[in-house]
């Protein structure tokens, strides 16, 4: 598969007017090359594909990454690249302007000018994400079952949660579980927030009990092979208080409108607004405060991003998230998060996990 990866890289190369292409992006280089390692340049032409990294993963690299020339490497980026990309004959050589430092893209000019090697490096963006968020079909198999590992753990959750048991506990147990069922690690920090710790969209789980009939947002994911999967439920242990039951439908009749509603070619400024018009209208605009939703593959946050300022548009074989909040300081929130793949002009949801709020024990 990186074989094709490859050969659908080197035209948008070509197309930016550049020689060559590095990257050092982790999940890029594992896409293009096959690679797994921590630490490792890809360097890329209509001609050439070598992977250069040092001592500690050079067998590693020769095992999984049969397409690629290996090339051991000593030292910081400054003590090979220079010579490496002259001896090519490379005159502009792209590098991943996200991925890159400031100070180390200075150096680099600074040595390339005090060696007259005539090579300039000129800053890229998006190139191989281009490639990587239209999902192939191994991509979603393996995104697929990272979803239903999600879905069951979900399903674990509540016959675990109880009053008095911690937050920081229940996402213990949560990645316990993913974990031994096949999980390579959680491709985040599972959230577990209760109570006015639910009115913050990235709470991180804490000692604090979780109490009967209070908003309680879990957001985890998986990672089957590389790629990953990410859902979010809002729980509440016996019933409801108005105010909750109140947004929560709010907040679930917005996500089932846009996954409804998504169609291929649509901007993801068009999808996130499904969802935005309808909390505004509810009359809590301003407590949606993020995007609808983002890609999910490699990483499990990439390109498409929903939000009312992106420039994205959605096309077949995307995979992202549509997850609607609304939060309210000092009560608490309601996020319902599901991962959708654009199929036959439409989204297909990947996650399935039932979506009820109150938990009757």
């Amino acid at each position: 598969m990186p074989l094709d990866r490859l050969q659908k890289l080197r035209p948008l190369i070509a197309q930016d007017a550049l020689d060559g292409l590095l990257l050092c992006q982790r999940e890029n280089c594992r896409y293009v090359s096959g690679f797994t390692g921590s630490s490792g340049w890809l360097l890329i032409s209509d001609k050439d594909a070598i992977l250069a990294t040092d001592f500690r993963y050079v067998e590693q690299a020769k095992q999984e990454a049969r397409n690629f020339e290996i090339n051991p490497i000593k030292g910081e980026l400054l003590n090979w690249l220079p010579e490496l990309a002259s001896s090519l004959g490379w005159h502009n050589l792209g590098f991943e302007a996200n991925h890159i430092s400031f100070a180390t893209y200075n150096q680099l000019n600074e040595t390339l000018r005090a060696k007259h090697l005539g090579l300039e490096i000129v800053p890229t963006t998006g190139i191989v994400e281009r490639l990587r968020c239209i999902k192939e079909p191994e991509e979603l198999e393996y995104i697929t079952r990272a979803a239903k590992l999600v879905d069951a753990a979900f399903e674990q959750a509540r016959s675990l949660i109880h009053p008095g048991i911690t937050e920081r506990r229940l996402a213990w147990e949560m990645e316990a579980f993913i974990r031994q069922r096949g999980s390579q690690g959680v491709p985040f920090e599972i959230m577990v927030a209760s109570g006015p710790n639910s009115a913050l969209p990235h709470a991180k789980p804490s000692e604090r009990t979780i109490a009967q009939n209070e908003p309680v947002i879990i957001d985890m994911g998986a990672r089957i092979n590389g790629y990953c999967s990410d859902c979010s439920r809002t729980l509440c242990l016996g019933q409801a208080p108005r105010t909750l039951s109140e947004i929560y439908n709010i907040v679930l009749e917005a996500q089932l409108r846009a996954i409804r509603q998504i169609k291929t070619n649509m901007t993801a400024a068009e999808a996130d607004q499904l969802a935005r018009s309808t909390i505004k209208q509810a009359g809590y605009g301003d407590a949606f405060g993020h995007g609808l939703g983002h890609g999910v593959g490699l990483a499990v946050h990439e390109a498409p991003r929903a939000a009312p300022a992106s420039s994205d548009s959605l096309a077949e074989g995307m995979v992202f998230t549509v997850e609607p909040g609304i939060y309210i300081p000092g009560f608490g929130g309601c996020r319902i998060e599901d991962m959708v793949v654009l199929e036959e002009g439409k989204a297909r949801e990947l996650t399935k996990s039932e979506k009820v709020m109150e938990v009757i024990q």
